[in-house]
Formats: C-alpha cells, structure tokens, sequence
C-alpha cells in the first residue's frame, strides 16, 4: 500500500499564471531559462534557476544562487503571486499534447514510501545534482516542482476522477503548445475516498523527476535533524507528485548522437554492425518495432534489425533496445562505456524529431545518429519491479508537468 495526501496548495491567479508557469528546471539550460523570462519578473524560474538573476559567470553550484531562490521565492509569497488555498485539496491535472491526454492526481506522496521502495526508481541519481536540489529545497521551503509518478491503473480511481472533471478547470492554460488543465478538488470526502484507494495500489513507480524524489528524501532528513520537536506529520516529510495511470502515459524515443567514431571509416563501421543487426538501407527515419533502430551517416539512413541471439529475452534489461545499442554498438564498436560521463555521445530527447539527428550530422556537429523505438511502459514497470536500473537516458516523456501552477510549501 501506499500513502497520499492532500495538501493546502500555493497558485497563482488565472490573470497571473501564464506568466508565472515554466517549464521544469531540469529541461532547459540557464541560458534558454534567461531568454524565457527575459521582461516578465513573475516567471517561476526566477526561483527554480535563480542563477538567472545573477551573472552567467556565477559557479554552477554558488551560495548567492540558493540565496536568491529564498530570496526570490518571499517575495512571491509576500506579493501574493502565490496565495494558498484554504482547505486540504488533492488537484486534478490534465495535460493535452495533440492526440496525447493524460490526466493524474497532483498529490502530496510520502518520503517513507520512497525510502522503503514502495516508490520505485529505474535510474540512477548524480550526486552533484542531488546536492543542489536538496539545497535548493531546504532553501525556499518549498517543493518547487512535481515528482512524475505512475501506477497500475484502478478503474475505480480512474471514475471517482471523472466524476470532478463534470465542472470547468479552475485553471486552463495552453504553454508551449500543450494544455494544461487543474481542478482544485476540495470535497473531503472525495479526498478520503481517494486516499483509501490507493491503500491498495502496492507501488508507485518514477517516471521522471529522479533527482526531485531523491532530494526530498534529504531534504526531509536534515530537516527531521534540525527539528527536536519532529512527529513525523510535517509537511517536509512528503513529496509533491502527480499520479498518473500507466495506461494513459507515452514515451518517446531517446536518440543518440556519436560525435567521435574513434578514426573508423562508414565502412568499418557498417561491418562490425553487421556482425549483430541485419543492415539494409531505408528512407524512414524512426524504426517501427522494437529490437530494431535506424542510423543515419554519410547521408544515408540505414535500418538495423537485431539478430537472434544477442540479448536475452526474459533479462527485463538485456531485452532493451537501449541495452542493445549500450552493449553491442556504443560499447563494443566506440568504446563508450560510461555514457553518463563520456563526452563523444550526446542524447537528444525524442520531442526534437529525426530531422534534428540529421541536421546535427549533416552540419559535421556529430559523425553518426541513432534514432531509438521508445522504452514502453510495460518494460518500466517490469525493470522497476525486478530493482534493476535502466541504462542512462531511456525514457522520454511528454508532455512534461508545468512548474509553477501549484507549489508545496513546509
């Protein structure tokens, strides 16, 4: 089982929330940030990547960026940029891409049920990047954006939720090409209804926001130290989330960029690919089944089908398309056998299309594309309950959860 709770959220006003919304720290750069709320001092970057507030020369990781963020993150509050609402609520989160609907619960989840491994993860942490979100946290006394998670769909979950849906969104946005929809469900007894219900859902499962959940797993230990009154109730001891069911969540494709071959010609390249894939050249770009993928260099795109007998099956990791490039072209052809540090791969996320993969090989930026079958979620759920991890940069998803829209503070 595990636990949910409802929370006495932080939003802006309809009249104020498309200027406060961004996109989630962890998916643009500092610069992309400082283009995005250049002119508009209500953007919620000037708390999440407060470093643009500062000059570009600041270090990566310096004191005077936590201390603008707090900063920052007062004044909101003290402006009413931010005004909580009055009772516990659990919100109704819809997001509409094109043909993609999902639509979760934006909840707060219990850091015991991370520690225990009833919040299950398939990808490692960077310590660097824990350290500076857990700082960050305990900085501004808020959850600043949501942990992605996901579980087993429950037709029973799935009706009490439609049921609130009858009435208009209290908040209903288009950014960045995507709707965004939140109910502000205030009904307790909905709420205990809910709670109750997912009691019997065994597990959560990460899809994104890793280095969010891990970090509050910090945060809530140095604040626990920090506090000789602890209960165990306090609001640091929980993690704003969105619960979505497994059944309405897409994952893209995570592609990969070669941008140093080692001296190997296209020639020597295609022959030690032929010794695991059945090679033949092909107009399409995106492979259309799993345990194939296409490679575009010297441009031509080529289409790779794995052959029988080089990953296992029922291995829930050796049976990943990710794995099988892992193992049988960017390490045994390149040499790339840490691809979380090496610097002659880049991985570009499957929102920016295969015309960019050729665009980047095309320009002599990088020597070789890997356009990838996306990860299913099936195949998520299955690496997270055997405790494996997945290889580096696996999923993909969109759309991504809105920072901004409601915020959980301690």
């Amino acid at each position: 089982m595990v636990a949910v709770f409802g929370f006495k959220g932080h939003r802006p006003s309809n009249e104020l929330v498309a200027k406060v919304s961004c996109p989630p720290y962890d998916v643009i750069s500092s610069k992309e940030a400082r283009e995005y709320a250049a002119g508009n001092p209500y953007s919620f970057l000037h708390v999440s990547k407060a470093e643009i507030d500062l000059d570009p020369a600041t270090p990566q990781y310096d004191e005077s960026i936590y201390q603008t963020a707090a900063k920052n993150m007062k004044k909101m509050l003290d402006d009413k940029i931010f005004v909580q609402d009055k009772e516990r609520s659990i919100y109704i989160y819809k997001e509409i891409m094109g043909e993609q609907e999902q639509v979760g619960l934006m909840v707060c989840a219990s850091v015991d049920d991370y520690d225990s491994g009833h919040i299950k993860k398939h990808e490692l942490t960077r310590k660097d990047k824990e350290d500076d979100r857990a700082k960050h946290m305990d900085m501004i006394s808020c959850h600043a954006g949501q942990v992605f998670l996901t579980y087993r769909a429950k037709p029973e979950i799935d009706a009490l939720v439609a049921e609130k849906m009858a009435r208009p969104a209290d908040t209903d946005m288009v950014a960045d090409g995507v709707r965004h929809l939140i109910w502000a469900i205030t009904d307790q007894a909905w709420i205990d209804k809910i709670i109750e219900l997912f009691k019997e859902v065994p597990d959560l499962y990460i899809a994104d926001g890793h280095h969010r959940a891990a970090s509050s797993s910090r945060t809530r230990k140095v604040r626990r130290e920090r506090n000789p009154n602890h209960t165990g109730n306090e609001e640091y001891n929980r993690v704003m989330a969105v619960l979505f069911p497994s059944n309405q969540l897409k994952i893209m494709a995570y592609n990969r960029l070669i941008l140093n071959t080692n001296g190997l010609s296209e020639a020597d390249i295609l022959a030690k690919l032929s010794e695991k894939f059945t090679i033949s050249e092909t107009t399409e770009e995106a492979p259309k089944a799993a345990h194939e993928l296409d490679i575009y260099m010297g441009g031509k795109w080529y289409n790779l089908k794995a052959k029988e007998g080089i990953f296992d099956k029922n291995d829930p990791i050796d049976r990943l398309d990710v794995q099988i490039v892992q193992k049988n072209i960017l390490d045994a052809i390149f040499d790339i056998k840490d691809p979380r540090t090496d610097n002659r791969i880049e991985f570009v996320g499957g929102i920016r299309g295969t015309k960019y993969l050729k665009d980047q090989v095309d320009s002599g930026h990088a020597k070789l594309a890997i356009s990838m079958y996306p990860t299913s979620i099936d195949d998520l759920l299955s690496v997270a309950d055997a405790g494996a991890i997945m290889p580096p940069k696996s999923t993909w998803f969109e759309p991504k959860l809105r920072s901004g829209l409601v915020i959980h503070t301690f």
